[in-house]
């Protein structure tokens, strides 16, 4: 059975969550502080992690730091907190993806599965094969409508990056040091140029993306389906 730990300081959010996991299958566990948290998931290993940033003790942003000391666990937050900068700062310290409260129930099991689903890791050199294009990641190919499509080596860095994390929403500071190096973190102009271009040579219809998301002020996703 999987395995979910949810982590929220208010009671009715648990209970809520509680109910509507165990009713669809999964094996729950609940934490109220990060320190219970920690504890936890080292008791437990959870399969996935439904994390609240504002907790008492250890907050949330220390809690993923220390589960990623060990474990790639995928992390859902899921947080009040709005700003961009916050949703940032999570996605930086390991979190997969964010969710702001109040939320749809509908729409964070559908992150649950999706984010269960693509934990398995991808091969080493897999090919992924959408409905309008394909990527040899072995030969650094990619194909659309049987003819092969030029990339540059930098938009093939963010195409390689993006589609071996698949589903996972990928911080902008993150994918710039990811691509160029660790001295950048600001050049968001350099990713908006490469996508655009990327998206102009792989998307049906570049002005409303299908594979290539963009969530504006946090960061990408690549969604093969």
């Amino acid at each position: 059975m999987t395995r979910i730990l949810v982590v929220d300081d208010e009671t009715q959010i648990r209970k809520a969550l509680d109910v509507n996991l165990r009713t669809r299958g999964y094996d729950i566990d609940l934490a109220s502080t990060g320190e219970e948290a920690l504890r936890l998931a080292a008791a437990h290993l959870p399969d996935l992690v439904l994390l609240d940033l504002g907790l008492p003790g250890v907050d949330g942003l220390d809690v993923i730091r220390g589960l990623r000391g060990w474990t790639a666990v995928p992390i859902i937050v899921v947080s009040a907190r709005f700003a961009d900068a916050d949703k940032v700062a999570a996605l930086d310290a390991g979190a997969d993806d964010y969710v702001t409260k109040p939320f749809s129930i509908n729409e964070l099991l559908a992150r649950v599965r999706a984010s269960l689903r693509r934990h398995n890791p991808l091969p080493d050199e897999p090919t992924v094969t959408t409905a309008d294009f394909s990527i040899d990641l072995q030969n650094q190919r990619v194909t659309r409508d049987d003819a092969e499509v030029h990339l540059t080596p930098t938009e093939w860095a963010i195409v390689n990056y993006m589609v071996r994390h698949a589903g996972r929403l990928i911080s902008q500071r993150l994918l710039l040091q990811t691509v160029w190096g660790p001295t950048y973190e600001r050049e968001t102009n350099y990713l908006r140029v490469h996508f655009a271009a990327i998206r102009r040579k792989l998307e049906p219809d570049p002005a409303q993306p299908r594979y290539f998301l963009t969530e504006p002020g946090i960061g990408y996703r690549f969604e093969a389906s």
